[in-house]
């Protein structure tokens, strides 16, 4: 593998596993996955499909930004309606 592309090969796989730690079903079942997926992957030497699977890659780490983005919105969103609903229903809020 040349070089230039080791390096973005290094830096995607480190990319994947700092971002699957907040995978919701775990970081563990998302670390070998990930190893499986780059293990499989091992032997492919022509710089194409390298960058083919490297551009893949990137795209898994929009979806997983995607994905991290709906889960917090979601739970913002939560927290926001249980909030007006305790407020209409004037539960666990002091009277004045």
């Amino acid at each position: 593998m040349a070089n230039p592309l080791r390096r973005e090969v290094r830096q995607l796989y480190k990319n994947l596993l700092y971002l699957g730690r907040e995978y919701p079903q775990g970081a563990d079942y998302f670390r070998e996955r990930l190893n499986s997926a780059f293990v499989k992957n091992k032997y492919v030497t022509d710089p194409k499909e390298i960058r083919k699977l490297v551009d893949c890659g990137e795209d898994v780490i929009k979806e997983l930004g995607t994905l991290y983005y709906l889960k917090e919105y979601s739970a913002m969103k939560k927290r926001f309606y249980e909030e007006e609903l305790l407020g209409l229903l004037n539960i666990g809020r002091p009277t004045d």
